[in-house]
């Protein structure tokens, strides 16, 4: 399923529903540092390039932002831990429901989803020229994606690698693993009539019966897809508006 992005500032999340939002990071950086914790000012501070330092500053404060306004809470309050591989997750004893949520950017462009219901990830890529895309499909795909790629023209071939790779981190991401995880041993070709289910496994944590996937157009040049355990009963799709 693709979903089309409107322009809209905020609703609230409901039961069943998945929210995901798609931010420019090309904006003043001033109004997101403010909200920043300490630690995350740190690590903004470690950047060495200028553009990495600004991409950080904001997207963290549109996390925040989003976070604060679900949560009913101040956004520079808001309490972030962090699993084995870095994925983020609310500790804010208050909350009622846990919310579930992920994050990922790619050339300015930054993607956020949230969810009440189940862990859920999240991956956006530009889609752009890479060198030895068959040599990267060997090492992360699967022998079916392999051939599926091999199967188009060069003029298609580089957009469906990145729907194959979105696809792919979106539901290692979901588990926690990143690419540290088996991306080689699950297939993340779609089904035929539309199915968003994973079409297979072999020896990976990661069952196909218990994953969704559903891809994303978030603009132009772009490609990306969340995964989570449970088919969602809506997804609503927006352009973060400052």
């Amino acid at each position: 399923m693709t979903q089309l992005f409107t322009e809209q500032t905020y609703s609230n999340l409901e039961a069943s529903e998945i929210h995901v939002w798609s931010a420019s990071l090309d904006v003043p950086v001033l109004r997101f540092w403010r909200v920043l914790s300490p630690d995350e000012k740190i690590r903004a501070e470690r950047y060495r390039f200028p553009d990495d330092v600004r991409s950080f500053i904001v997207r963290r404060g549109i996390l925040r932002m989003l976070l604060g306004r679900y949560l009913n809470l101040a956004p520079g309050q808001i309490r972030l831990n962090y699993g084995k591989n870095g994925k983020p997750w609310v500790n804010e004893p208050s909350m009622r429901r846990k919310i579930h949520f992920n994050l990922s950017h790619s050339e300015g462009l930054a993607l956020y989803v949230f969810t009440f219901d189940d862990e859920i990830g999240v991956d956006i890529e530009c889609i752009k020229d890479i060198p030895g895309i068959d040599q990267i499909a060997e090492l992360y795909f699967t022998s079916g994606e392999r051939q599926d790629l091999s199967s188009l023209p060069e003029s298609e071939k580089k957009e469906e690698f990145f729907n194959i790779w979105t696809r792919k981190e979106a539901v290692l991401k979901a588990v926690g693993d990143g690419l540290s995880g088996p991306a080689e041993e699950f297939e993340v070709l779609m089904a035929p009539a539309g199915s968003e289910r994973l079409l297979g496994t072999a020896g990976t944590p990661v069952p196909a019966s218990w994953w969704s996937i559903y891809d994303l157009k978030p603009g132009p040049g772009y490609s990306a897809a969340f995964a989570m355990k449970k088919p969602p009963g809506r997804v609503i799709c927006w352009e973060w508006t400052d």
